[in-house]
This record gives structure tokens, C-alpha cells and sequence, in this order.
């Protein structure tokens, strides 16, 4: 029990008084503590992440500093969020890793992002071993909550990161962030939570015309426009807009009755949650069902490694090389569009793949 001392005046007079509260200045209170049973049965020495979850006012943070202190962060108004980071490929991987996939953001000062975006920044420079961090997804809506809580997870297993401590107010969190254990501050008990299992996402994936593409323009990190003339299609999540695809004709003088991927973007709130690989998944199973050839190209390091793991899709001959090809493989772009692209990308790698399925025989 732990005891502390005021001193009385007017205002602790008179609401002692109101609330027929008997007090002398002395209050007396139990903290919460996690029992050395507890701490060695369920815990143990190391685990990848752990989660204090409770109300408000209920004492997390004050536990949650058994574990260690928060690391304050602090940023550079004249410098790109992406440059607080080691080096290019440690900030695209830590961004990711939190679910925040939006690139012209990455490149803008911490100041001018929303919210979520600065909760995520702020998120991706405190992962390490033993970080502890407070105030969980409590200033995200829920969507951002479960996309951000998957994408940590996945990261903190690749990395093998050790021993990161996590406190929130939200319980909804627990099934996709999959902690290691949880201690709830309300039964103040800790269970192991190894075991649990993720939910399952169901997206819906159905036609839709050209004009859809309106609500994902701004979130495709090269260009906003499109083919008037694309097949398109909308993933919805619980009834909720997520995910929008498009696909135009591939040109060639060999390949019949072929298609190609033009555009395919996640909304940033449902970034990290694995929604844009499953539903380029889709868009190609559709087109085997009818008969037709798929073949996608993207220069997303994330999607890219997904595809070139995938045994659903198979490299092309132009598979992991620049795209020098970029500005002739579009009828439909005028020239110098194509050539403005060409300029800016005509160095970057670029993985090519024809999705396939699950064929017992890759061979088409």
C-alpha cells in the first residue's frame, strides 16, 4: 500500500464535504505490480511483445515503467520524415513496418502529416529491443489501430526484436497485434497470449466502373490519372471502401487474349493489413477463370518480394530489371507522358510477373 500526503485548503474541504468524503490530506493506494510468478511462469526472461491494456487512469503507464522509459523523438521541421531514418532502405522498411505506406508522405516534414501519420512516424523510430511505448493506437481510429498493430507484428517477428512492451486503453487491438502476453490493469492478471491466432479478413472483391478511381487517385503514390478504357474493380472490407484495381490490354505481337495490371491501391487506413497482395491475387484468378492471360509489373519492393515468393505468380523475362521499356509498353499514354515517366524511372528496378495460380505445372 503505498500512502500520500496534500496539503488541505478550501477546494479539498468543501469537496470532501459535498461528497461526504472523510480526508485529513492522506490518501492511501495499492499500484499495480506484476507478481515474480507471474513475471517468470508467463513472461519470462524474453519475448518479442507485450501488452498492458486497461482504462484510462487505470495505472498503465505507471506499470508500463517497470519495463523501461519511453524515448522521446524528436524531428527536424527542414527535413523529410524518411531522412530521420539510417539510411533509405531502413526508413522504407520501418515506415512499412508500422503500416505507413504512403510515399509523398514519407517525403514530407513531420509537422504538415496527419495525425495517424505522425503516430505512426513516431512509432517506426521507437521500435527496438526493450522499447517501451505508451498511448498505443489511442490517437488512431480503429481501422488505423488494426492495420498498424498487424504491421508491427510482422516486423517485430522478421526482425527477432526483443522485449518491447506496449500500453493501451484499447482491447480491440489484442487479436491482431498477437502480443506475446497481455496484462490487463482491470482483473490485474497476465495471460499468455503465444497462441492466439489472428482474425481472418474477408474482402470483397466486385466490378466497378472507371469513375470509382476518383476516392484512390490521391493515394497512388505516381500518378493520379487512368485509363478511361480499364477494367476496374473495388475491395470492400465490412461493407467499407479499401482497395480499388484496374487493368488494360497488353499489347503484343505474340501473346493473345493478355492483360495487364495499371492500377492497384490500398487506402492509407487499411495499409499493412496484407489487403493489396490478396487482392492482386484476385484480379488475376479472375482472369484465369475466364480464359485469359494476367501479367502485373510494380516497382513496390513489398508487393514485388510477395510475388517473387508467391508460387501463384511466375517472372518474366523482364523480370528485376530498369524500366527502359516504360514509355513504349502503353498505347494509350501520350509521348510526352511516357517520356517524362521514362526519365524517372528508367533506372529503377522493376519486378514483372504473370500470375498463374496454383498450377501443379508452372508451365503455360
Amino acid at each position: 500500500m503505498k500512502r500520500v500526503t496534500v496539503v488541505p485548503d478550501d477546494i479539498t474541504t468543501e469537496i470532501s464535504r459535498v461528497f461526504d468524503y472523510e480526508f485529513d490530506g492522506t490518501t492511501e493506494f495499492k499500484p499495480l505490480e506484476i507478481s515474480p510468478l507471474d513475471r517468470e511462469s508467463v513472461i519470462g526472461s524474453e519475448w518479442g511483445i507485450g501488452l498492458i491494456v486497461g482504462p484510462s487512469g487505470s495505472g498503465k503507464s505507471t506499470l508500463l515503467k517497470e519495463f523501461g522509459t519511453e524515448e522521446n523523438i524528436t524531428w527536424d521541421s527542414n527535413k523529410a520524415v524518411c531522412s530521420h531514418f539510417i539510411d533509405a532502405m531502413d526508413a522504407e522498411e520501418r515506415l512499412s513496418s508500422v503500416g505507413f505506406n504512403t510515399i509523398p508522405s514519407w517525403l514530407r516534414p513531420y509537422h504538415v502529416l496527419s495525425t495517424g501519420e505522425q503516430f505512426r512516424s513516431d512509432l517506426a523510430r521507437r521500435i527496438k529491443d526493450g522499447a517501451v511505448i505508451d498511448e498505443f493506437t489511442s490517437v488512431v481510429d480503429r481501422n488505423v489501430a488494426r492495420s498498424c498493430s498487424v504491421a508491427l507484428s510482422k516486423y517485430v517477428n522478421k526482425k527477432g526484436i526483443k522485449n518491447l512492451v506496449l500500453a493501451t486503453c484499447h482491447y480491440d487491438i489484442i487479436e491482431w497485434l498477437q502480443p506475446d502476453w497481455v496484462y490487463d490493469t482491470v482483473s490485474q492478471t497476465v495471460d499468455s497470449r503465444r497462441l492466439l491466432r489472428r482474425p481472418e479478413i474477408e474482402v470483397e472483391v466486385v466490378p466497378c466502373s472507371v469513375e470509382a478511381w476518383r476516392m484512390f487517385r490521391d493515394h497512388h503514390y505516381l500518378t493520379g490519372d487512368i485509363n478511361k478504357g480499364s477494367r476496374c474493380w473495388i475491395a470492400t472490407w465490412n461493407g467499407e471502401p479499401v482497395g480499388f484495381s484496374s487493368v488494360i490490354p497488353l499489347p503484343s505481337g505474340t501473346l493473345r487474349n493478355a492483360w495487364r495490371g495499371h492500377r492497384t491501391v490500398v487506402l492509407p487506413d487499411f495499409q499493412g493489413l496484407g489487403i493489396g497482395v490478396r487482392l492482386s491475387d484476385a484480379i488475376g484468378e479472375i482472369h484465369l477463370s475466364e480464359g485469359k492471360r494476367y501479367f502485373s509489373k510494380t516497382a513496390h519492393p513489398r508487393l514485388g518480394q510477395y510475388r517473387e515468393h508467391s508460387p501463384k505468380w511466375k517472372g518474366t523475362s523482364k523480370n528485376k530489371i530498369d524500366r527502359q521499356d516504360y514509355a513504349i509498353d502503353d498505347p494509350h499514354r501520350n509521348r510526352k507522358f511516357s517520356l517524362d515517366l521514362l526519365m524517372r524511372h528508367k533506372d529503377r528496378v522493376c519486378y514483372s510477373h504473370e500470375y498463374i495460380g496454383l498450377r501443379k505445372n508452372n508451365d503455360v
